[in-house]
């Protein structure tokens, strides 16, 4: 086995598997020799990375690697109902395309076997411990030093670029990027499989809205088992079980409530934070060179809409050509100009999930009058059909990667949202005893609801203008981050005249 090699991946998740292939297949003379090392290869156990969108489910294709999808038992997902006190919405998947929902570690496992047989790739079980730099070349990173499995001594292997790709946990992200790449984390999703559970609608994953929490997602992931992910915000209850059965299980569709006790006391239940880290230039002055981060290693976005594998596999689906044509990979100048290329047309398709992600997370997962209007207003939304269901679809499945089409749809929510307020039948408030009663907003109540309205509206520009920010031009040139700045303060003064 080589210690030398023209390209190191540390990590064997999606993203470093799809990446080794995607390298080892490129067209290049001679060959890439790739080095693909991963902590354990084992089938890996996790409750999150098991839902790819149609996007995603492309991007595979894009990549040669569509057979990975099959027989691993995957379901196919058709869309997605939107569930909330007992009413539901359809939200299809546009022209008939289809996403895949499956046990993660399968998926996993498909992908490694299709590196290992990739030309040039070697598998090597090893956990990496530090990177390599080169001390009389402005920290240059040329290789990783690894504890190899059975091995009592670290072993270095040396490369022309390394691409860390260990996932949400990155070891190496401050390293290589600097302490300013830190993710937040709003809630944690608590997951567990339901046996034999019965969705509200066939081949489509489940969103229920929960009152006083954050929402539930569920879809199948085999034959028989369902994933349930229970949004928890900080702190966390001390005694999960029973905070799930006392507040979560009731306002869950009926068909799922006895699934769901049933896990609860055989499963072990499972943890797993939601965070957001935006993605940051790379190649520039403030990163390492001969070092790039790929896939939650660089770049996370809220699981809710399930778009971590389809922003990491399209990633690599734009970066392949475009390494593809660099003749030296130790010319970090001509890594750089692929990488400023790779940002700008990556940043369509990423940013425009990455912004729905949380977008719509602050809206379902609602703790605020405000954000409680804009929920009702979403579902409502939805609930009229047609555009107001296939754009956002389209968005939310990555088949249609527009900023513009998103805000469009987001703003149209705010205002929609708006005029139910107005027009819609509101909760009359009462003892928690009675039972629930509605009525029209009578005229004495407009002046009221006129300065809710201007709340609720400040409230959706200041959940959607800092992720459009952090997206699409906080690393963007002085000139445009003036004209950017120009633009919100007119937007915020608009808020307030308004």
């Amino acid at each position: 086995m080589l210690d030398r090699y023209d390209v190191l991946i540390v990590g064997a998740g999606v993203a470093g598997s799809a990446l080794a292939h995607a390298l080892a297949t490129s067209p290049r003379n001679p060959p890439l020799r790739i080095a693909l090392l991963e902590r354990s290869l084992d089938e890996p156990d996790r409750i999150v990375g098991e839902l790819m969108q149609p996007g995603g489910v492309n991007a595979l294709k894009k990549l040669g690697l569509e057979s990975v999808l099959e027989n691993i038992d995957a379901a196919r997902v058709k869309g997605y109902c939107v569930a909330d006190a007992g009413k539901i919405v359809e939200i299809p998947y546009p022209g008939g395309h289809e996403g895949r929902s499956f046990h993660h570690g399968r998926l996993i496992m498909n992908l490694r076997a299709a590196a290992r047989r990739a030309p040039g790739v070697d598998l090597i079980e090893g956990t990496v411990t530090d990177l390599i730099e080169d001390s009389s070349s402005a920290r240059k990173v040329i290789g990783v030093r690894a504890s190899l499995k059975g091995a009592e001594e670290k072993k270095a292997f040396h490369a022309s670029l390394v691409f860390v790709a260990d996932g949400c946990y990155s070891n190496f992200r401050t390293s290589v990027m600097g302490a300013g790449a830190k993710s937040t984390t709003k809630s944690h999703f608590i997951g567990a499989i339901l046996e034999d559970a019965v969705l509200p609608i066939p081949d489509h994953g489940t969103v229920a809205l929960i009152k006083g929490s954050g929402p539930v997602l569920m879809y199948r992931i085999s034959q028989h088992d369902t994933r349930i992910l229970i949004d928890v915000k900080q702190p966390i209850p001390s005694d999960l079980k029973a905070h799930i059965l006392a507040n979560i299980a009731p306002q869950l569709p009926a068909s799922v409530q006895l699934p769901l006790k049933n896990a609860l006391d055989k499963d072990r239940l499972r943890r797993m934070p939601n965070s957001y880290l935006p993605a940051t230039p790379q190649g520039r002055a403030y990163s390492k060179p001969g070092v790039i981060l790929i896939g939650d290693s660089w770049n996370m976005r809220h699981p809710l809409t399930g778009g971590g594998m389809t922003v990491a596999l399209s990633d690599i689906a734009v970066l392949q050509p475009l390494l593809a044509a660099v003749p030296d990979l130790n010319d970090w100048s001509a890594v750089q100009h692929a990488l400023n290329r790779w940002c700008r047309e990556r940043k369509a398709l990423a940013s425009t999930v990455n912004i729905l992600s949380v977008a719509l997370y602050d809206l379902f997962g609602a703790d605020a009058p405000e954000l409680e209007v804009l929920r009702t207003g979403c579902f409502k939304y939805f609930e009229l059909g047609g555009e107001c269901v296939n754009g956002p679809v389209s968005i939310l499945s990555a088949l249609a990667p527009s900023p513009a089409l998103l805000t469009y749809h987001f703003f149209s929510v705010a205002f929609y949202s708006i005029w139910v307020m107005f027009t819609h039948p509101q909760p009359v408030p009462g003892r928690p005893e009675d039972k629930p009663r509605y009525a029209a907003a009578s005229l004495h109540q407009y002046p009221f609801l006129l300065w809710k309205s201007v709340r609720v509206f400040y409230t959706a520009c200041v959940v959607f203008g800092p992720l459009l920010w952090l997206e699409l031009f906080a690393h963007e040139g002085p000139g445009r981050t003036t004209v950017v700045l120009g633009l919100l303060a007119a937007l915020a003064v608009g808020t307030i005249l308004f």
